[in-house]
């Protein structure tokens, strides 16, 4: 700022009036105010009887009172004299003083000469030591489901089954929605996203429990392991949302109907389905990220099918408080909130649907409900209390059980309840049928 006046060909007194007075006001004034402290510190430390007493006294001042001399002793008489005979090479060395040279030593005053923050680097320095022979770990073991040796084979060709037509099931939805032209409407656009959720919420599972039913060792890598836990997270937290999604919609075409179409618009359902990809894929990440930090020790032996974050949890032996924290309240932001939401939205379609005077329109309103119901029951039945109580003293099979439910029984039975009990379905699959049976008879 001097330098820059200097070069002013302009009348600079108001500058340096205002350099003055705020320098007083930023810079002197907070300068007295440190003597006075020290002065009534000094005056109360004399009082102290005993010699050790003084010196402690003094030494828990001294690192502060270094750096107060390093700062205000070339910085006061720079900034409240900007146009006084200064040589430019003083100026610069007062300048590199508190700019460069007193950052710089600020970390060495205070750590070299305070017994508390020289305490705090050994520590941490120890825990980064014991860190590094934790983390050791480049793979776990799945200790998989409890099944006997002789009905292993029996098992394996049932959940080869299960995935195959969770596959197949979830991928005749996605087509037949993108094959009818009829069924593109917003409550299809949810359900091709939330099949096709369901295909990959399956696909991190599945494929690594059929390869260990076959291997002899179990096994998992490290990094492989924190990317299945990441996309359980992604392709489990995204139904919860979609659900919710569909029960908006439901909500909407039930509550007003002659609205439906407006309110319901191609852009609010893009930004819906935006907005749960967006949210998920950031819950995803931040247990990700908490899972990573933690340490494991000699067992690696995760108790489960595939990388279960609770099951994670258990094995590590670094403080897992912050993670169950994060368990904790975005469990209640993913799952608890969007199934009180989905609760709210339902009771207002039944207390609409009750004000429909025929029998047939109250069924035909019911009908179109029923399939979502029917996957909201199967997917928060089982999710809810085994994810917000990470901690709790459940059994390894009882979480084994729920967990086959929602990651491998649900994304199966949601392409039935869908095109079973859904009309629109069966008549665009009716058309792709006859479609397939025409085309034939002409070849």
């Amino acid at each position: 700022m001097s330098a820059l006046l200097k070069l002013s060909c302009c009348d600079t007194r108001v500058n340096e009036l205002v350099i003055f007075i705020t320098g007083g006001l930023i810079l002197v004034i907070p300068f007295l105010l440190i003597i006075t402290s020290y002065a009534r510190i000094v005056s109360s430390i004399l009082k102290v009887p005993s010699a050790g007493g003084i010196r402690k006294a003094f030494s828990t001042c001294g690192s502060h009172l270094s750096v107060v001399s390093l700062f205000y002793g070339t910085i006061i008489g720079l900034y409240l004299c900007p146009s006084a005979d200064n040589s430019t090479v003083k100026e610069m060395v007062m300048a590199m003083m508190y700019t460069v040279v007193t950052p710089m030593l600020n970390p060495f005053i205070y750590s070299l000469r305070n017994r508390d923050m020289k305490g705090a680097l050994r520590r941490a320095l120890k825990k980064y030591m014991a860190g590094q022979n934790q983390t050791a770990i480049t793979e776990f073991l799945l200790q998989g489901l409890p099944i006997e040796s002789e009905q292993k084979n029996l098992f394996y060709a049932l959940f080869l089954i299960m995935y195959v037509t969770t596959i197949l099931g979830n991928l005749l939805i996605i087509f037949l929605i993108r094959l009818d032209s009829q069924l593109h409407m917003p409550m299809y656009l949810f359900l091709s996203n939330l099949s096709f959720s369901d295909l990959c919420f399956s696909s991190v599972t599945m494929p690594k429990l059929l390869q260990n039913m076959q291997s002899q060792v179990p096994s998992i890598p490290y990094a492989g392991c924190l990317t299945q836990m990441y996309f359980f997270l992604l392709f489990g937290d995204l139904e919860s949302f979609l659900l919710v999604v569909m029960a908006y919609d439901r909500y909407v075409a039930i509550c007003f109907p002659l609205h439906y179409t407006t309110i319901m618009s191609p852009k609010l359902c893009l930004t819906l389905v935006a907005l749960s990809w967006g949210l998920t894929t950031l819950d995803a990440m931040l247990h990700t990220l908490l899972m990573a930090r933690l340490y494991f020790c000699a067992d690696i032996v995760i108790p489960h099918f595939f990388c279960d974050m609770s099951a994670l949890l258990k094995l590590s032996c670094s403080d897992t408080r912050v993670n169950e924290l994060a368990i904790f309240i975005m469990g209640g932001l993913i799952l608890v909130i969007p199934f009180l939401l989905i609760i709210m939205s339902y009771a207002r379609i039944v207390l609409s649907i009750l004000k429909v005077p025929s029998a047939r329109g109250i069924r035909k309103a019911f009908s179109t409900c029923g399939s979502h119901l029917a996957v909201v029951s199967l997917f928060y039945g089982t999710v809810i209390g085994l994810y917000l109580c990470p901690s709790a003293d459940n059994s390894t099979v009882k979480e084994m059980v729920m967990a086959m439910m929602y990651a491998m029984v649900t994304p199966m039975l949601n392409p039935f309840i869908y095109s079973l009990r859904n009309r629109d379905m069966k008549g665009a699959l009716g058309k792709v049928t006859l479609k397939k049976d025409y085309l034939k008879t002409l070849n």
